[in-house]
């Protein structure tokens, strides 16, 4: 076939314009830059059809980043990120393997999309309760050991996973069998507000992210008001936190979670001086000698009773917090098969730890407000 110099010219000018079209096609109209504030962990970028979330600290220390790509039905993804894990929102049925998970489907409405757990008796959630007894729900065995042949049985959209380092074979595993898994790092965050923000990431997976910040907002507000409303007492209440276990004290150290909570309540936790987000071993000598005068006490929630607290150590009873009955704790509060509602809900709801922790230490500040999670031992 003989091609002419017009033919060839009109060939090209052709060729031009379907890849200008194919690169106009696939280029990145970025619509939202990313809205995360607080939580280090993580970021979403929206873009014209889909979303990049990025998880940047899924575990202390991390040293790799992972990306995920949320499409919407239509979306173009771009062929530059076409290597990065592709899923298909608002998802449809989901498997998550923390119990601090849960609350953000709740919050979503959207928890009768989960489909599987592991250890179902940890989750204190009545809602979720419900669709386990009603068997919508699979047990799933433990985090180390996810039971495959049920979740390639399930089929989720997605499994949201943690690992606390880079040992992540089990959940690798899943995604060689075909199973799309994405690491969730809220239990990594340092700041309680950084915790409660991973309610985006639910958001952009059940394309509610309009609702995810909505609630998130709430959340936001109302923490920084009680913040606010703390500081009105010129008082601050020294506080003595947790208690024995096997020979050792356990506290939070003072950059922790915890620590900042009591910070931002008001006050003066006895070990706010330390760095670290993780628990200080201490002797029962050491802390005696620094709390034994200590206004108030939160135990780690192994006791309900004060007596229980005797039995376990006649010493307890020497502390003054103990001697005033200013002894609280957040276990009483369970599911129907034992799991402690703190533990599954408070990462998502530090607003509602702050108000419990305002009305225990400066009670005359929130006249009416009964604590949520917090009880006085008798």
């Amino acid at each position: 076939m003989k091609f002419t110099i017009k033919t060839i010219l009109l060939l090209a000018v052709v060729c031009f314009f379907v890849q200008c079209k194919k690169e106009t096609s696939q280029k990145n109209v970025l619509l939202a830059k990313n809205t995360v504030q607080h939580a280090k962990g993580f970021s979403i970028e929206n873009y014209e059809g889909y979303s990049v979330v990025k998880v940047s600290n899924p575990w202390p220390n991390a040293s790799k980043s992972y990306t995920y790509i949320l499409k919407k039905e239509k979306g173009i993804v771009p062929d530059s990120l076409q290597n990065n894990p592709v899923i298909n929102v608002p998802i449809k049925s989901i498997v998550v393997t923390s119990t601090t998970h849960i609350p953000s489907l709740e919050m979503l409405d959207v928890e009768k999309t989960l489909v599987g757990f592991p250890n179902l008796k940890y989750i204190s959630s009545e809602k979720v309760r419900t669709l386990i007894n009603e068997g919508k729900v699979k047990e799933l065995g433990s985090n180390q050991s996810l039971n495959t042949e049920v979740l390639i049985d399930l089929q989720p959209d997605v499994i949201i996973g943690y690992s606390i380092d880079n040992d992540t074979k089990s959940l690798d595993n899943l995604e060689k069998s075909g199973l799309k898994v994405l690491l969730n790092g809220d239990w990594n965050e340092e700041t309680p507000l950084g915790k409660a923000e991973w309610i985006k990431l639910f958001g952009a997976l059940y394309d509610k992210q309009d609702k995810a910040n909505e609630l998130y907002t709430i959340i936001e507000k109302d923490y920084l008001k009680t913040i606010d409303i703390a500081k009105l007492d010129s008082i601050v209440p020294t506080i003595l936190v947790g208690d024995m276990f096997q020979d050792k004290w356990y506290l939070p150290k003072g950059t922790s979670w915890g620590s900042i909570l009591l910070k931002q309540a008001n006050a003066n936790y006895l070990w706010s001086e330390t760095t670290g987000t993780g628990s200080l071993s201490l002797s029962f000598e050491t802390v005696y000698f620094k709390a034994k005068d200590a206004d108030f006490w939160i135990t780690s929630g192994q006791f309900s009773t004060l007596q229980e607290m005797l039995d376990a150590n006649t010493h307890y009873g020497q502390f003054e917090a103990f001697k005033k009955g200013n002894v609280y704790s957040f276990t009483r509060k369970k599911g129907e098969t034992g799991g402690v509602l703190y533990y599954e809900l408070a990462p998502n709801r530090p607003d509602m730890v702050l108000k419990d922790l305002v009305k225990i230490l400066h009670p005359d500040l929130l006249p009416g407000y009964e604590p949520f999670f917090f009880e006085k031992l008798k």
